[in-house]
């Protein structure tokens, strides 16, 4: 079938006389094209008018539509019972044509964005190698709308304390804020209710009021309207962490904070400008950052044990030995873990980072056990050697190598010292001594053995017949 340009081409060339050979010819259509092209003098398209095998089933085809649904490939295994002569193709022709079971496409908008009027924040989770070693990380991004200008850092985890330490961050590498930040729908941040309709958690809404901005939730569903800052997550993934090594979380966020800035300047094709000179212009017009910004902390609440730590999301940290057993305020803050008891005492530790079950412990806090002095004797030991001094080395191998609570074994073994013959159970202590017998009950049976032999002799040969 001829396109509309090739049909003007034939009916032009015929109004000039051109024979219809040479116009096949010329246009490299067939003879017969041309001349239904001549016949019926009309340059666009004839619809074909045809029936379709699925027309007849239309109303089996919707309602099996809805009892299936959607599902296209059960709609056709019900139809072919029923006995349709229907492909699977045709039918999925059919539905698209006919726009059954088809939502509508929408064309994907634009957003524009003037400078200052917003700023949009999200989070991905990316794989990154630290030392050798595979963490997850939560990679958290800040993009200006208007300038894309980017800045990203990663954490082990991302709580409400951690995102007001990287949106302090990010500001303060913004050097102001815009007025809006876009978010979704995320608990991190929001305490109730979704899109316009999302209540933010007290402290963060006192967060942004102290910088001059409003969080706003988008829609549910419409992930979209924040794509300033979900695409550069992929190029974080492919670029950054691509084939690069990171000693620690320290250093992998500032390797980050390096990227950013080189990035920043860079020309980007999409935009067809460099966003530096984008936020030049932009900068004017952000909310300057407040005179004075307190440092983000979490605030805990902690006993210290008698080891004299204190312990924090299953690391501890080390106080002086006189705190222990007090109750002490512990502040987190992005780099450092703030131990205060009372007003005027506190303790600074570096902290521990991405890692579970670990110990800090300071200089200052190092005691070493004191050595302990002669050992005193408990009254069971005192009364066995009183009565017994040859079982002193017996007694002093059983408080080593015994098995069984040293209190209980001593009151048995002062039990057969009073009991039992001396001589008896000094040559069965010293035996057992030497082949290192430390249970009670055999060394005790080693006793009665030689009592027996010692006190009740047996007379092999007969006892003497009484006249």
């Amino acid at each position: 079938m001829l396109k509309s340009e090739q049909r003007m081409a034939v009916l032009e060339l015929h109004t000039k006389g051109v024979s219809k050979r040479q116009i096949a010819r010329l246009l490299k259509v067939s003879r017969g094209s041309v001349v239904k092209v001549i016949r019926s003098q009309q340059t666009t398209v004839p619809q074909i008018e045809r029936a379709e095998k699925a027309d007849p089933f239309r109303q089996d085809i919707e309602q099996l539509l809805k009892d299936c649904s959607g599902n296209l490939v059960r709609v056709h295994e019900e139809l072919s019972k029923e006995g349709a002569a229907l492909s699977y193709s045709a039918l999925t022709a059919f539905c698209r044509r006919r726009g059954i079971g088809q939502e509508p496409k929408i064309p994907e908008g634009r957003y524009h964005f003037g400078p200052g009027q917003e700023q949009q924040h999200d989070t991905s989770p990316h794989k990154v190698k630290l030392g050798g070693v595979e963490h997850l990380a939560q990679t958290a991004s800040l993009v200006l709308c208007f300038s894309r200008r980017l800045f990203f850092q990663f954490y082990p985890e991302f709580q409400r304390f951690h995102c007001k330490v990287f949106l302090t961050d990010a500001l303060d590498y913004m050097g102001g804020s815009c007025g809006v930040t876009m978010i979704d729908n995320t608990h991190v941040i929001i305490a109730s209710g979704a899109g316009k309709n999302m209540i933010p958690a007290p402290e963060t809404a006192a967060f942004a009021e102290r910088y001059g901005f409003a969080f706003v939730a988008h829609a549910v569903g419409d992930p979209d309207r924040k794509g300033r800052v979900e695409a550069p997550f992929r190029f974080i993934e492919r670029n950054f962490l691509a084939g690069r090594r990171f000693a620690d979380w320290a250093d992998l966020n500032a390797q980050a904070r390096d990227w950013c800035d080189k990035v920043n300047a860079t020309y980007k094709k999409h935009i067809r400008a460099i966003p530096m000179e984008l936020y030049a212009q932009e900068r004017r017009y952000l909310k300057p950052l407040p005179v004075w910004v307190p440092e983000v902390y979490r605030l805990h609440q902690r006993f210290v044990d008698l080891a004299g730590y204190v312990s924090l999301h299953t690391n501890r940290y080390s106080v002086p030995a006189d705190w222990i057993s007090r109750q002490v305020e512990v502040r987190e803050t992005k780099d450092h873990v703030h131990i205060e008891e009372g007003l005027r005492k506190c303790v600074t530790h570096r902290r521990l980072i991405g890692v579970f079950n670990q110990r800090s412990t300071l200089k200052e806090h190092f005691h070493p056990r004191p050595r302990s002095g002669p050992s005193v004797l408990g009254p069971e030991e005192t009364a066995i050697v009183k009565a017994l001094p040859e079982a002193a080395a017996y007694v002093n191998a059983l408080k080593k190598r015994g098995r069984v609570q040293i209190t209980l074994a001593l009151r048995q073994l002062l039990r057969m010292v009073r009991e039992y013959p001396k001589g008896a159970v000094t040559a069965a202590l010293t035996e057992a001594c030497h082949y290192g017998l430390y249970d009670l009950a055999r060394v005790e049976r080693m006793v009665l053995r030689r009592v027996a032999r010692d006190y009740f002799p047996i007379n092999i040969e007969g006892d003497d017949n009484d006249d």
